[in-house]
């Protein structure tokens, strides 16, 4: 329900590229147009997912307790560092070891070495392809990701440089 919402959130203006689902949050990254299609790209999603949840639960009212927090990211190194907090998430919240199935991991093709045989993430596929230069390739030049790293805070910071 959750995945099914990213994925039925994409659109040419914009796209879930990559996600991370938490205990309580969700991490995306994101692509859109400018601020506007990225305000209503974000409503959208929220809406879409609240309904799925409430009605899965048989519930009505406020399903997200937040906002959301939008950060733009302007550099290649903002956005791997973006890619290892979203995808290596759950590394900071757990002493997990391997790939996070509740990400997008399974579909990312910038780790360092590849993905261990076997892992799949939950569910169909519901990310877009990344369109522009950053998230497409512009990242690469700080380094490809390696399967031990986790966000700042976790067990293993990336300190390349």
């Amino acid at each position: 329900m959750l995945l099914g919402g990213l994925r039925d959130s994409n659109r040419d203006w914009f796209r879930v590229v990559h996600y991370s689902v938490q205990a309580t949050h969700v991490h995306l990254i994101v692509e859109a147009e400018d601020t506007e299609t990225l305000t209503s790209g974000v409503r959208g999603l929220m809406v879409r997912i609240a309904r799925r949840v409430n009605r899965l639960l048989r519930r009505q009212g406020r399903f997200w307790a937040d906002r959301w927090h939008g950060r733009d990211l302007e550099g290649p190194r903002q956005v791997r560092n973006a890619l290892v907090y979203v995808l290596q998430n759950h590394k900071k919240h757990a002493d997990t070891a391997g790939l996070d199935p509740l990400s997008s991991a399974a579909s990312f093709d910038g780790f360092a070495t590849a993905i261990p045989g076997g892992f799949r993430s939950v569910g169909p596929p519901c990310v877009a392809a990344a369109k522009t230069w950053l998230l497409k390739s512009g990242w690469r030049r700080r380094g490809l990701i390696r399967l031990t790293e986790a966000p700042a805070g976790g067990r293993t910071v990336w300190s390349g440089g």
